[in-house]
């Protein structure tokens, strides 16, 4: 079938635009270790740099205001022994920041009021140095990434490779709470309540945690890549993303349901391509969008995440690598140019560059539909509230409208969010594409049913004199398309006939691997019939009636199409993003391959249907003689 669906989003098109050179912030010093981190973290006030310095570890604070170039002496948050491996910004405190490094310690920093990335100097005009105000130590080895919790305040949460998960108290410097795994986290991801921790650990196993009682709830097998995986809680509600790798190197995204983590993903996973670099995932909930921001290259990619499925938007573009990646709080975008999301990123190392994602709309007013209420910073419970075991929905919103018309922000806390059942995905939709169930399939076209054509001749008589039978003609008529049909029979091979699809890009495929080359052909027990359909009319005997023989293996063989289908449930192969928007080729598919089976079916049928009459009139002859 030609043409292509496009379904309706007011996201489709998103663009993401970068900022002019001049705005851009030069003369960066990116830090060299390889560790898997974000390098780069904001809050929209400043951003942090994990720095290539000598004599210890060091990280960078610039503030968002101050573009350019920067000087070769800079002032640097110095207080490790050892490279900075993370670093994070209190959500509730603009001014404070944490960080962590391989000498298994966690800093606290405070950022000074009068602080400047170009003139923070002293007396001498040498550039001075932070030093921590806190040291939190607990970690026996490497501390690789800290995450500060998002509705109580004080509480901070990291991971080390002495194969711990440690939640802290910052403010007492008290370890609270330990989550011991297997092997190393590599990624983890706080539920929109703060009241579940989802980690995905270098074991390729995703979990998810009751923080308070210290438990497992849910455990499942992950990516079966070698490389590090990364997790992210997909806003106000119970579902996962996780970006990773398969066997054969190609990169990932899977859907979970976060408390059902043992059933597998949802759906099978969608295939990216087959770059090296890590896909660092980000997730806007106001908008439901979630970006992809590559490691190495200078890809984003984002996708809206409806029904359980994401669904490709489009994907912004750079031939020059990044290797750092932050995205700034939902409250501060730019509501009157209606940018949905803001972001800083690495350029080969050297630069930072910010990147506006906007909806193209011309509208004078607000656009409340794109700009629901977003996370304030204001915490919702403090420390011992949260540790004592009181519970809330989500984070404290603010209202968007403020920053468009400058009035006073509204503060309501958030609500639950309730996410409706996953679709449960047909045979037929996993071999093919991975978006529409066999009920839409149905509701969108109905079965059409073959009818096979009457013959146009009248039927042969049985019985009568020797002389009736020699002026019938057609008793030689049933024994020369007899014959004629043995010889198709003989030259034809199903599996050799003419495609009678449009093009080949319509053609269903089986992915029996996560390779996006694969694409052998479905088959399917009924193409193995050997007698195909014959295009010649089909002409019935009213003497002879299908016997009861016939109407069972009939049946039988509409039927045989059913344990086809369910057997190939247990072979989900990996999803393609570009099936998944042609929901009418799908179904269009799907009722021509029915259509085929059927009519295959019915054929064999009359032709064995006919050799039997012809049998009988040969009988016939015979004894007349």
């Amino acid at each position: 079938m030609s043409g292509k669906f496009v379904r309706a989003s007011k996201y489709r098109h998103v663009f993401g635009q970068a900022a002019k050179r001049e705005l851009q912030y030069e003369n960066i010093k990116v830090t060299n270790n390889a560790w898997d981190s974000n390098i780069l973290k904001t809050n929209g006030k400043y951003i942090s740099v994990n720095w290539n310095a000598s004599g210890g570890g060091a990280f960078a604070v610039i503030p968002v205001g101050e573009v350019g170039k920067s000087p070769d002496q800079v002032p640097l948050f110095r207080g490790h022994t050892a490279q900075v491996l993370d670093t994070d910004f209190d959500p509730f405190h603009p001014q404070r920041i944490v960080s962590c490094s391989d000498d298994a310690k966690i800093c606290v920093w405070e950022i000074p009021e009068d602080y400047s990335f170009h003139k923070y100097v002293d007396e001498n005009g040498d550039p001075k140095d932070i030093k921590p105000v806190k040291i939190l130590s607990g970690h026996s080895r490497k501390v690789g990434h800290v995450l500060f919790h998002p509705v109580a305040e004080n509480i901070l949460v990291s991971s080390s490779l002495d194969y711990t998960v440690r939640l802290w108290n910052i403010e007492t410097g008290e370890n609270v709470i330990t989550l011991k795994h297997p092997d190393m986290v590599t990624s983890m991801s706080f539920s929109y309540n703060g009241e579940h921790l989802a980690t995905i650990s270098r074991d390729k196993k995703l979990r998810v945690w009751n923080i308070k009682k210290q438990e497992i709830i849910s455990e499942g097998a992950a990516h079966t890549g070698a490389k590090n995986q990364r997790v992210v809680w997909l806003g106000n509600s119970d579902r996962l993303a996780t970006t990773g790798f398969s066997k054969l190197s190609d990169r990932q995204i899977g859907i979970w349901d976060a408390f059902n983590l043992e059933k597998g993903d949802l759906g099978g996973f969608y295939n990216i391509d087959q770059s090296s670099g890590i896909l660092m995932p980000f997730f806007d909930d106001s908008n439901k969008i979630l970006y992809l921001a590559g490691k190495g290259d200078g890809n984003i990619r984002y996708y809206e995440f409806q029904n359980d499925e994401l669904f490709e938007l489009s994907e912004f573009q750079s031939t020059e690598p990044q290797r750092g990646f932050a995205m700034i709080p939902k409250r501060l975008v730019n509501v009157k140019e209606n940018e949905v999301f803001g972001c800083f990123k690495t350029v080969v190392d050297q630069r930072i560059e910010y990147v506006s994602f906007r909806v193209p709309r011309r509208a004078e007013e607000f656009q409340d539909d794109i700009y629901p209420d977003a996370p304030s910073d204001k915490p919702a419970l403090s420390a011992e509230e949260w540790l004592s075991g009181k519970e809330v929905d989500g984070p404290i919103l603010v209202s968007m409208r403020a920053a468009y018309d400058d009035s006073t922000p509204i503060f309501h806390p958030a609500e639950k969010q309730s996410t409706p059942e996953p679709t449960t995905p047909t045979p037929v939709t996993k071999e093919q594409s991975p978006i529409v169930t066999e009920k839409e399939v149905v509701k969108e076209e109905p079965k059409k049913e073959t009818v096979v054509p009457k013959a146009s001749s009248p039927a042969p008589k049985t019985g009568g004199s020797l002389d009736d039978l020699k002026e019938d003609d057609s008793v030689s008529k049933l024994l020369k398309k007899s014959s004629d049909l043995d010889t198709i029979n003989d030259a034809e091979d199903p599996s050799k006939a003419e495609s009678t699809w449009d093009d080949e890009d319509d053609k269903p495929t089986v992915i029996k691997t996560p390779s996006p080359s694969s694409s052998p052909k479905v088959q399917t027990p009924e193409q193995k019939i050997e007698k195909p359909v014959v295009k010649t009319e089909i002409k019935k005997s009213e003497e002879n009636p299908v016997k009861k023989e016939t109407k069972e293996e009939t049946k039988q063989a509409e039927t045989t199409s059913e344990p086809t289908k369910s057997s190939s449930t247990a072979t989900a192969g990996p999803k393609s993003l570009g099936l998944k928007q042609s929901v009418e080729k799908l179904s269009s598919l799907v009722l021509h391959l029915e259509d085929v089976i059927k009519h295959l079916a019915e054929a064999n049928l009359q032709k064995d249907e006919r050799l039997k009459a012809v049998e009988k009139k040969l009988e016939e002859l015979v004894h007349k003689n």
